[in-house]
């Protein structure tokens, strides 16, 4: 009981951490989805590689390919999320994000021979089905936005396939320095054509999109360590909550009575499905 409520200690510090740095995202997204890929990934790097060095673990890891494979599909999936920034309301990009286990579950058929039950089959349909009620009821809502949002939960669909294909082959830093070195050199190429100079504040800022992202990995990986996956995962939706309260009253962000009816199908649909797999696991 008591590393159960260890676990949902850090499983709240993580989403706040996740949800905070959603937040800096979007205040700081004049300097470009590129400048600010690169800056959370620096940051984060610069404290993975420490972590490796330190702890004398072979920073190249053993199944190469599929670290590559992850670190570039996370990597496109964090850009679009921040491009999508400028069309849509922070809080329901990161809802429309949460899309990523639906399409993980897709390509996980395919890739890993897994089975999607019928009943799962609903879940999904609901979820979808919030996407439809939140853009086809909200003429606010950008097409443009929902394409590169939906566009990056399909992505990060590929990086929970791929990371469930290396296992326990890599250490975990190994796969996230993968991911943040990609980032890094990704998103600094891209962004060279149009890099914006930080001044004063700013580069505190930027420099703690790295450090908060960091955070959120640690506390979620702490989380997952110490209580089961279907005692802390639908914790994880939290994000979604804190998000959108930043959205409101850090950016007085308006949400329809369509959006909010949107995103609690999405998020039911897919905390249906968690419970489910998790009876089934048990």
């Amino acid at each position: 009981m008591k590393n159960l409520h260890k676990a949902i200690v850090y499983m709240l510090l993580s989403t706040l951490a996740f949800a905070f740095m959603n937040g800096l995202v979007k205040y700081l997204i004049e300097f470009g989805a590129y400048q600010l890929v690169f800056f959370r990934s620096l940051g984060t790097l610069i404290l993975t590689m420490g972590f490796l060095f330190y702890k004398k673990i072979p920073v190249l890891g053993n199944k190469r390919i599929l670290l590559i494979t992850r670190g570039v599909a996370g990597a496109i999936s964090l850009i679009l999320f921040f491009l999508s920034l400028k069309y849509l309301a922070v809080g329901t990009a990161v809802v429309l994000r949460y899309l990523s286990p639906v399409f993980a579950a897709i390509f996980a058929v395919i890739w890993l021979k897994e089975k999607i039950r019928p009943i799962q089959c609903l879940f999904f349909l609901l979820a979808f089905s919030g996407v439809l009620v939140m853009k086809g009821f909200n003429n606010d809502l950008s097409f443009i936005g929902v394409f590169m949002i939906c566009s990056s939960a399909l992505m990060m669909g590929i990086v929970f396939v791929t990371i469930s294909k290396i296992g326990k082959q890599d250490h975990p830093v190994v796969i996230i320095n993968y991911f943040m070195a990609i980032g890094t050199l990704l998103g600094g190429l891209l962004a060279l054509n149009n890099w914006r100079n930080p001044q004063g504040n700013e580069w505190i800022i930027l420099s703690s999109l790295g450090i908060v992202g960091f955070v959120g990995q640690l506390f979620m990986t702490k989380a997952f360590q110490i209580a089961s996956t279907n005692q802390v995962a639908p914790l994880k939706y939290l994000e979604v909550i804190f998000t959108v309260l930043i959205g409101a009253f850090w950016f007085m962000e308006i949400y329809t009575v369509w959006a909010i009816l949107g995103m609690v199908m999405v998020i039911t649909g897919l905390l249906l499905n968690i419970f489910y797999k998790s009876r089934k696991a048990g």
